[in-house]
């Protein structure tokens, strides 16, 4: 998207509205003028980042006021593994964290980069979490990446593009509240938080502007290039500390459109390139000498993964699923769930009405760079979002899909096919907002026609609250600090059952406490599979799988010296301080019986029976 915000305005004729889009600044104004254009500015960004807070508030309200209580009833084990993480970040403000963390998967840890545990902002709202605790943190991240994405994309629209405000706030409505981005909101807070890719096209576009030397006699702006590289570093090592799969769709999309931008427009091509691609090859230097060691550790270090653990098979979008509307809308259907893996990927789901009003207003918009550019892109990732195999309603057809040329590269094993919709939105949005703005400045039917079509495309896509349901109540043995009687300072708690990635619910243990003691096993991505490919959790230690087995069917095992060893093998090797039971495991007594017969009696601590070692 970037090169094609770029020089739009530079071929546009003068009364064309899209002048607006130029790159070149317009004359100053005084400074009274200016004061005054200031402010009215700023009270309308003011509303708009007002409406976007309303509108994402009341998309989450179902977690409010309580955020303790209440839970995303769609996807409550991502949400507790979401919680789990950002506990462990909040641990930097003690100068108790590192990229592998040793607070779950005891003794091994777990590779903080290999998984989507977004510390950057974990730590920003470290305060947050330790105050008011992790559900607190992820129900304001859930509602913050939504508005803050929609504002970003608007003041985007607005500052770089100069489209008006109304064109401006309906093409970032999109951007920040489109299906593919509420879907995503269940639980998956590296894939909404992308408030920073806008920041990231302004300092590509930022960055062209100063390598083009047309009008300058000096040739390139150097001292802007050279700020807008270390800019673009800056940003580009943040994102990787969010979400690494955001940035990797960022980079392919804005790729695309550069080399569709440039065939469009040779002269900009021929004349700035030079200093355009130094530039870029200067932030990717800098960003990846701060990067080297953690994307070192990621791929090639303890406990890191460097092939993707999700089938691109199975995670493919169905071609049909573009033409319906998500579940998660207000007009969806629950039929539209088979087209897709679950309620957090409804990515592709944009139906008819928005895709003929966008083809329609592309068509309006005509053959300027910025759009053709924008159809490049959104069909390039729309038709990667189809996966190695095309499916059409359901079925496989046999037809190979454009993502087979990049299955197996390095990095692009690790994003799931139907995510690269999620890239078409901030395209489709910008023709819309293109579209708008040109209508706005027309005298005649196309003034009213195009804002009303592209309203109401928008609103055959509003999405509905998120459902949430109770949340299960935590131990007092947790809430009150009791196991602290029974846990060494940093040691290892073994709740019963342990966590598992289908049952992650006793992970909540370690997010109530700030992750301040460890625990065996859980649910997490890490080198566990085959030939140490990447799979989710590890497997189950003898004594934990003979628990777990206990918890499941209720049934009490035969437990002799043998079995008694191999607990005790288990305890030595997990560094156990204490195993506990509390009263809501599923079949309590069956299961105390059986850690009384492995350990010998248990203490009671509050509602637990514990076993100290």
């Amino acid at each position: 998207m970037v090169e094609a915000v770029t020089s739009a305005a530079r071929t546009a004729p003068g009364p064309d509205p899209d002048q607006a889009l130029r790159l070149d600044p317009a004359p100053r104004p005084g400074r009274a003028a200016r004061l005054l254009a200031a402010g009215r500015r700023h009270r309308a960004d003011l509303l708009a980042g007002l409406l976007f807070a309303v509108l994402a508030g009341w998309l989450t309200h179902g977690l409010w006021p309580a955020p303790g209580q209440r839970v995303l009833a769609l996807n409550p084990a991502d949400q507790t593994l979401y919680e789990w993480f950002l506990a462990v970040d909040s641990r930097a403000l003690f100068g108790d964290f590192g990229l592998i963390t040793d607070r779950l998967n005891a003794p091994d840890g777990v590779n903080l980069m290999t998984n989507t545990t977004v510390i950057a902002l974990g730590v920003l709202l470290a305060p947050v979490t330790l105050v008011l605790g992790a559900p607190v943190t992820f129900a304001l991240l859930a509602a913050a990446n939504l508005a803050g994405t929609a504002l970003a994309w608007y003041l985007l629209l607005t500052r770089t593009l100069r489209a008006r405000r109304l064109a401006a706030g309906l093409g970032a409505a999109l951007c920040g509240f489109g299906p593919g981005m509420v879907s995503q909101s269940n639980a998956h807070l590296h894939m909404t938080a992308q408030w920073l890719v806008p920041v990231i096209v302004w300092l590509v576009i930022r960055l062209l502007r100063a390598a083009d030397p047309a009008g300058r006699p000096d040739g390139p702006d150097r001292r802007r290039l050279a700020t807008s590289s270390l800019g673009l570093a800056v940003t580009v090592t943040l994102q990787v500390f969010i979400g690494e799969e955001v940035l990797f769709l960022t980079a392919l999309t804005l790729l695309v459109m550069a080399v569709a931008y440039g065939l469009a427009d040779p002269v900009l091509l021929r004349r700035a390139l030079p200093g355009f691609a130094g530039g870029l090859m200067c932030a990717a230097g800098l960003a990846l000498f701060v990067l080297a060691y953690p994307l070192w550790l990621q791929f090639a270090g303890p406990q890191g993964v460097s092939d993707g653990m999700f089938s691109p098979h199975y995670f493919s979008a169905d071609l049909t699923s573009w033409t319906r509307l998500s579940a998660l809308s207000v007009l969806g259907g629950d039929d539209a769930a088979r087209l897709t893996t679950g309620p957090a990927e409804f990515n592709t789901f944009l139906g008819w009405p928005l895709l003929l009003v966008a083809v329609g207003c592309a068509l309006w918009l005509g053959r300027r760079a910025l759009v053709v550019a924008c159809l490049a892109g959104a069909l390039v990732v729309a038709a990667l979002s189809l996966g190695p195999e095309v499916v059409v309603g359901g079925e496989r057809t046999g037809v190979p899909g454009p993502y087979a040329l990049l299955a197996g590269l390095p990095v692009v094993d690790g994003a799931l096919p139907m995510r690269f919709g999620l890239a078409v939105l901030p395209l489709v949005g910008t023709v819309l907002t293109l579209a708008v703005h040109r209508a706005l400045g027309e005298r005649g039917r196309a003034r009213r026609l195009v804002p009303l079509a592209v309203g109401a495309a928008l609103l055959s896509v509003f999405p509905a609250p998120l459902p949430t349901t109770d949340r299960p109540p935590l131990p007092r043995f947790v809430t009150g600090g009791h196991w602290r009687d029974c846990v060494r300072p940093g040691g290892v708690l073994v709740p019963v059952p342990t966590a598992t990635p289908k049952d992650p619910w006793p992970m909540r243990w370690g997010t109530a406490a700030d992750a301040a003691f460890g625990m065996p096993e859980g649910f997490f991505i890490g080198p566990y599979g085959r030939n140490g490919s990447a799979t989710m959790g590890t497997w189950q230690r003898p004594t934990s799988a003979l628990l777990a087995d206990v918890a499941k069917r209720g049934v009490a095992p035969a437990v002799g010296d043998r079995q008694r060893r191999q607990a005790a093998r288990d305890i030595e090797f997990w560094g156990a301080s204490c195993v506990a039971l509390t009263d809501d495991a599923p079949h309590a007594e069956t299961l105390r019986r059986t850690l009384e017969q492995l350990f010998g009696p248990g203490t009671r601590i509050a509602d637990a029976w514990t076993w100290r070692f």
